[in-house]
């Protein structure tokens, strides 16, 4: 089997899985949702604080939100010994890597896509150049999330803390392909009279490139140990 033949095989098999329960989906999209409204009650009632600071609590609720994918995605297939199984077949890593992430970015991105009109309605903000830009800004921010969030969330599935884990290793490394979400966000939301936004969605796709690249390379040293 070839090599796109592989990934689409087992995004097949990840769709499959979450498509019979969906608990995880279900669960992850209520945390999100609360999140955002907690943000609402932190900034208190200055309407105008909070259509400003929209843009990053979008982004904090959806990284936020994207922790409980991520590491779940990973200890279904450590219970099933899924993980196992693959390897003995002879997977290749960067496929079963590939497919992994593109499975969890389809989902963040789903989740961002609901969480967006939630989070204009609920702070009161505006989308000035439009929503489908919006909603570009969010798949590049989610696949900055998913191959750095994948690569940790296989290495923390192995450790009895997890949960403390995962975020810890990740968060430092997302810190510049968030930046770059929430700014680009900030600007399609409030206008960008300097026309910068071009300048960060490329940024953050040059971000998606290192992170995938790297991730994709190192994936099959953290399968292996």
């Amino acid at each position: 089997m070839t090599f796109v033949g592989e990934v689409l095989t087992l995004v097949a098999k990840d769709l499959r899985l979450e498509w019979r329960s969906r608990a995880r989906i279900n669960a992850t999209l209520f945390f999100a949702l609360l999140t955002l409204l907690l943000f609402s009650f932190a900034a208190g009632p200055a309407q105008a604080l909070q259509a400003a600071n929209a843009p990053g609590y979008l982004w904090l609720a959806l990284l936020l939100s994207s922790v409980l994918l991520l590491g779940e995605s990973l200890r279904i297939e450590l219970e099933n010994d899924s993980l196992e199984a693959l390897r003995a077949m002879a997977v290749d890593a960067r496929a079963l890597f590939v497919s992994k992430a593109l499975t969890n970015a389809l989902f963040c991105f789903l989740l961002g896509v609901v969480l967006v009109p939630v989070a204009v309605g609920l702070y009161g903000a505006e989308v000035k150049l439009g929503f489908p830009r919006l909603v570009g800004v969010v798949a590049l921010g989610t696949l900055a999330i998913a191959a750095p969030g994948t690569l940790y969330a296989t290495i923390a599935v192995q450790i009895r803390a997890r949960d403390v884990l995962l975020p810890l290793l990740l968060f430092p490394v997302l810190v510049p392909g968030l930046l770059a979400s929430v700014r680009a966000s900030s600007l399609i939301m409030q206008g960008d009279p300097m026309d910068q936004t071009g300048s960060w969605l490329l940024l953050l796709a040059v971000f998606d490139a290192l992170y995938w690249i790297l991730c994709t390379l190192m994936y099959g040293r953290v399968i292996e140990d």
